[in-house]
C-alpha cells in the first residue's frame, strides 16, 4: 500500500484519544515564560529565553529554526522528558511542575505519543509487536491490544507488513510504524522531532501528510519540529525560533 493511501486510510478511523482531564475549550498546551539553561558560568548555554505560546486542541503546530534554536528543548520540556529552569507548562489542564517522577512517567506513557527522527523501533520485534509495546506496558488485554494494533497498521497503510521486522522495511515504512506506535495508547498530544529527517523528500512529504491525517482522524493535537519548508506548509501554525526565543508566530 502506498504512503498516500495510508494517509487516506486515516480518515476511516473512528476511535479517538483518551478523554480529556481539562476543559475542551482550553488549549491543549500552554507554555509561559519558559527558561532552560545548560551548564554554568562562562560555558552556560541559554537554550530557551522566556518562551510563551499555546497549542489549541486538534491542531498541528510546527516549530522551525536552525539547529540549536531551541526546538528539541521545547519538545523535551512539553513532553515531560526534562524540566525547565523557569516558567510553566500546562498539558491538557495539568501543570507539569506539580507532578512527581511516577506521575510524569504515567503522563508520557498514557497521554503523550513520541515520534523521533531515528524511528526508535526494536529490531527483533515485528511491526505489529513494536506497535503493541506501549499497550503491553499498560497491561492492555491481549485481544484489545491485537485489535488496536491491526487498526493502527491499517491506519498507516501497513496492514500487509505486520509480520515484518524493521530491517525488512523501508525508512518511510519504519517511520509509519513509529507513528502507529505513538498512537497506540490514544494520546492527547503527539510530539514529533524531525520525523522526516532521515527520509527523502517524497517519502518525507508522504509521512508528514500522514501525520496531518491522523491529527484529524484521531482527534489528537500535534507539536512537530521540522526545518523542511514543504512540510511546514501542512501545519496549522508555525512558530519560528532563533537563539531560544520565538521570533515569528503565524499561519503556515
Amino acid at each position: 500500500m502506498s504512503e498516500q493511501s495510508g494517509a487516506r486510510g486515516a480518515a476511516a478511523v473512528a476511535e479517538g484519544p483518551h478523554g480529556s482531564d481539562g476543559n475542551d475549550g482550553d488549549p491543549m498546551v500552554v507554555v509561559a515564560d519558559l527558561e532552560r539553561t545548560y551548564g554554568r558560568g562562562g560555558t552556560a548555554v541559554h537554550a530557551l529565553r522566556g518562551v510563551s505560546f499555546e497549542v489549541p486542541r486538534g491542531e498541528l503546530v510546527a516549530l522551525k529554526g536552525r539547529s540549536g534554536s531551541g526546538k528539541t528543548t521545547i519538545l523535551n520540556l512539553v513532553g515531560g522528558l526534562d524540566t525547565p529552569d523557569g516558567g510553566r507548562i500546562t498539558l491538557d489542564g495539568t501543570d507539569l511542575a506539580g507532578l512527581g517522577d511516577d506521575e510524569r512517567l504515567a503522563l508520557r506513557r498514557d497521554r503523550i505519543g513520541f515520534v523521533f527522527q531515528s524511528f526508535g523501533l526494536i529490531p527483533i520485534l515485528t511491526a505489529a509487536e513494536n506497535v503493541g509495546v506501549p499497550m503491553r506496558l499498560r497491561k492492555v488485554p491481549a485481544r484489545e491490544r491485537e485489535e488496536r494494533v491491526a487498526l493502527l497498521l491499517g491506519l498507516v497503510g501497513l496492514a500487509d507488513h505486520a509480520a515484518q521486522r524493521p530491517g525488512e522495511l523501508s525508512g518511510g515504512q519504519q517511520q509509519r510504524v513509529a507513528i502507529a506506535r505513538a498512537l497506540a495508547n490514544r494520546p492527547v498530544l503527539l510530539i514529533a522531532d524531525e520525523p522526516t529527517g532521515q527520509l527523502d523528500a517524497e517519502t518525507g512529504l508522504a509521512v508528514m501528510e500522514l501525520l496531518r491525517a491522523v491529527v484529524r482522524s484521531e482527534g489528537v493535537t500535534a507539536l512537530v519540529a521540522t526545518h523542511d519548508a514543504q512540510l511546514l506548509a501542512l501545519a496549522d501554525r508555525v512558530l519560528e525560533l532563533r537563539d531560544g526565543r520565538i521570533v515569528a508566530d503565524g499561519a503556515a
